[in-house]
């Protein structure tokens, strides 16, 4: 059993695509891939996001 996950909005009931997020901390901006509902725009960020990239943004910002 190796099926995709489906994540479906909420609020729009339609399923989230893949889409590049621009995300902003203390002033910067960065992109990443996330799942996003093509129909209100709200983003999923999963913990694999948290604990990677954003994390890893936040760090280099906050040693500066």
């Amino acid at each position: 059993m190796d099926e995709k996950q489906r994540m479906i909005c909420n609020l729009c009931n339609l399923e989230l695509e893949p889409a590049n997020t621009n995300f902003s901390y203390l002033g910067h901006s960065f992109r990443a891939d996330a799942p996003r509902c093509p129909g209100c725009g709200q983003v999923f960020i999963s913990e694999e996001l948290v604990k990677g990239r954003i994390a890893e943004v936040e760090m280099i910002l906050e040693d500066k």
